[in-house]
C-alpha cells in the first residue's frame, strides 16, 4: 500500500487521450500528461497517455487492451461533451460491464460547485469492465484537476475491491 495515498502496491493505471488533433499533432496532449502525474502522485504505476482520434472502435480497443493487461484503473480524458466528434462515452459503454454513475455524477457535481458551469455537459462514464474501474474525465486540465479531486479519495477502496478485498 502507498504510504500517503493507500492505494494498493502494484495499482496500474493506463490514461487515454481522446484527442483529434492532439492525436494528429496540431497540439499537445496536455490534459493526458497532467492526468498520468496526478495518479503517479497518488501512487499508481502509469502507463500513458496514449493519444487516439475520436474514434470509438479506436478508443474501444484501447481501453480493451487496458483492461486485458490487466490495469486497476483506466482513466480517459478528452471526448465527452456535446460535440458531434466527441465519442469517449460511446466506447466507454461498449467496454463496461457494469456502470457507476455515482463516480461520474460526483465529477460533473464537483466541476459546477467549484465554479465551472458548464461541467454538467459532461457525458463522461465510470464503471467496471473485469477488475478494471474505468473513469472518463473531460479533455482540459481543470476537468483532470476536479476529476483527481473526486477520484483520489475513493481510488483505494475502489482498487482493493476489485482485487477481491472485502468491505
Amino acid at each position: 500500500m502507498d504510504p500517503v495515498s493507500g492505494v494498493p502496491a502494484g495499482a496500474r493505471a493506463v490514461v487515454v487521450t481522446a484527442s483529434n488533433r492532439a492525436s494528429a499533432g496540431v497540439y499537445s496532449d496536455r490534459s493526458g500528461q497532467a492526468l498520468a502525474a496526478g495518479l503517479r502522485e497518488l501512487g499508481f504505476a502509469v502507463e500513458g497517455p496514449h493519444v487516439r482520434p475520436d474514434d470509438v472502435d479506436e478508443l474501444a480497443a484501447v481501453l480493451r487492451d487496458a483492461v486485458a493487461g490487466g490495469a486497476d484503473l483506466v482513466v480517459t480524458t478528452g471526448g465527452t461533451g456535446l460535440s458531434p466528434t466527441d465519442v469517449t462515452p460511446e466506447a466507454t459503454r461498449a467496454v463496461l460491464e457494469r456502470e457507476a454513475p455515482g463516480i461520474a455524477d460526483a465529477v460533473r457535481r464537483y466541476g459546477a460547485e467549484n465554479g465551472v458551469p458548464t461541467a454538467v455537459l459532461s457525458r463522461g462514464l465510470a464503471g467496471t469492465a473485469g477488475r478494471t474501474l474505468v473513469v472518463n474525465l473531460p479533455g482540459s486540465t481543470g476537468g483532470v484537476r476536479d476529476g483527481l479531486a473526486v477520484l483520489g479519495p475513493l481510488l483505494p477502496h475502489v482498487v482493493s475491491q476489485l482485487r477481491g478485498g472485502d468491505h
